[in-house]
Parts: C-alpha cells; sequence; structure tokens
C-alpha cells in the first residue's frame, strides 16, 4: 500500500493475501456487493482464532504483514468455485456475491487450484446506483477520478478495511466484530474527494503494481463516532 520503492518491506519475503469471487454466468454479483463482501472478508479473515496467537495462520499473517499488504482477487465458476471451496478459508456472503478468502501465500506460491483462475473478467456493474450509506456502517470512501476494474477495487475496499481496523481502538474494534462488521463502499463526491483524501482519516495509497499510478490514494474509511471527520455532507 506504499508507493516507496525503496521501502524496506520490499527486502522482505513477499506474500499476498488471495481473494475468489464467485461469477457464474449469467449470475454475475452487483459490484458494489462484491467490493463489500471482500472487505467483510477481510475483516472475517483477521479476526479468525486461527490468525491469531498460536492458530494455524497466524504465522503465515504475520510474514504477510511484515511486508507489502498485498491482496489479489481472481474469479471462478462452478467447478473451479467449488474446488477453491476445498482449500482452507472463509467464504463470505454478500446479498448477491460470494467472496472467499484464503491465509496469505508466498507470492510466487499460489495452490495450483487457485493459481490457474483469472484475475480478469471481474468487470461488474451494479444493477440500480447504491443508495446512501446506512446509518452506523463504516464507509469505504473511493477515489471518483480512477477507473479500476470490480477486482482491483475489492482488492483496495480489503486494503480500506484493514487499515481501518488498525486505526480503531479495542472499544470499536469489539463493537464492530460483534456487529458483524457493518460496512458499505461508496464513490465520493468528486469535488468533496480531495478534503477527504486530505482529512486524516486512513487512506489507501497504492503501490502501482496493477492499473493505477503508484502513490495513487484509492480508498478512505471512516467509521462513525470515532473516525468520521468527513467533509461537506457525505451520506
Amino acid at each position: 500500500m506504499s508507493s516507496n520503492d525503496t521501502d524496506p518491506r520490499d527486502e522482505k519475503p513477499q506474500f499476498v493475501l488471495p481473494l475468489v469471487v464467485r461469477i457464474e454466468r449469467g449470475a454475475p454479483p452487483a459490484r458494489t456487493d462484491a467490493l463489500e463482501t471482500a472487505a467483510r472478508a477481510v475483516l472475517r479473515l483477521l479476526t479468525d482464532e486461527r490468525a491469531l496467537g498460536d492458530g494455524e495462520w497466524a504465522a503465515a499473517v504475520a510474514d504477510w504483514e511484515d511486508a507489502r499488504i498485498r491482496k489479489v482477487v481472481r474469479r471462478a465458476r462452478g467447478s473451479e468455485w467449488r474446488r477453491a471451496g476445498e482449500l482452507p478459508g472463509i467464504t463470505v456472503t454478500g446479498e448477491t456475491a460470494e467472496v472467499r478468502v484464503f491465509p496469505p501465500v508466498p507470492l510466487d506460491g499460489w495452490p495450483k487450484e487457485l493459481a490457474k483462475l483469472q484475475v480478469s473478467g471481474t468487470d461488474l456493474d451494479d444493477p440500480e446506483p447504491p443508495g446512501p450509506a446506512p446509518e452506523g456502517a463504516a464507509v469505504l470512501w473511493t477515489n471518483p477520478g480512477l477507473a479500476m476494474s470490480a477486482g482491483k477495487a475489492m482488492a483496495q475496499a480489503g486494503h480500506g478495511a484493514q487499515l481501518l481496523w488498525w486505526a480503531l481502538d479495542d472499544a470499536a474494534r469489539a463493537a464492530w466484530r460483534e456487529a458483524g462488521f457493518p460496512l458499505t463502499v461508496r464513490t465520493a463526491p468528486e469535488a468533496e474527494w480531495p478534503a477527504l483524501a486530505a482529512s486524516g482519516l486512513p487512506v489507501v495509497r497504492d503501490a502501482g503494481f496493477t492499473e493505477i499510478a503508484p502513490g495513487s490514494a484509492t480508498v478512505v474509511s471512516a467509521y462513525p463516532g470515532v473516525l468520521s471527520a468527513a467533509p461537506g455532507n457525505l451520506k
């Protein structure tokens, strides 16, 4: 999430968090729901007992967090989705989307069941424009000036959720987790994005490996009553 080419994290072994979104022919998920489901999937993994303490995923998660925080979204359908579901991971279901998140793997060490899945082809749409952000939900504001595939945007939403989780205190974390991680993803109004990005809220800056320029601000995360210094009348 850093654009610094001399970042010391680059000297460490690189890991990636795999996410797979189910996209069946004729029944693709809505774009916003896919982004929100991916963000919740990241939070579910970070707080899973297997990723904490002496859990079986804990070492992999620690190694991943010590280097660059990479996430890659691939798509699957039919038998591909069923095979992916047989690997250790967590499946999170939204209104129309299903996303499975897996413990981090070495950058060049993907399981064969996931390595053959396609990254391209995740250009999803919303049948109807998303409504106002629900009351009480965390909001992941996306940059209105960046064109990203749904897969790329899902990874960025996951980054935003992760930065927000790190920024919250223990009480807010507990409340958010107990509520099931209510969150929403919305595109910020173009006129308000500069102030939002400079507001001091957690901001994702992409490393520029794919699709967008290094250092681009992609997502700003807000949490009601704790980290919510949003400009204007964002709703």
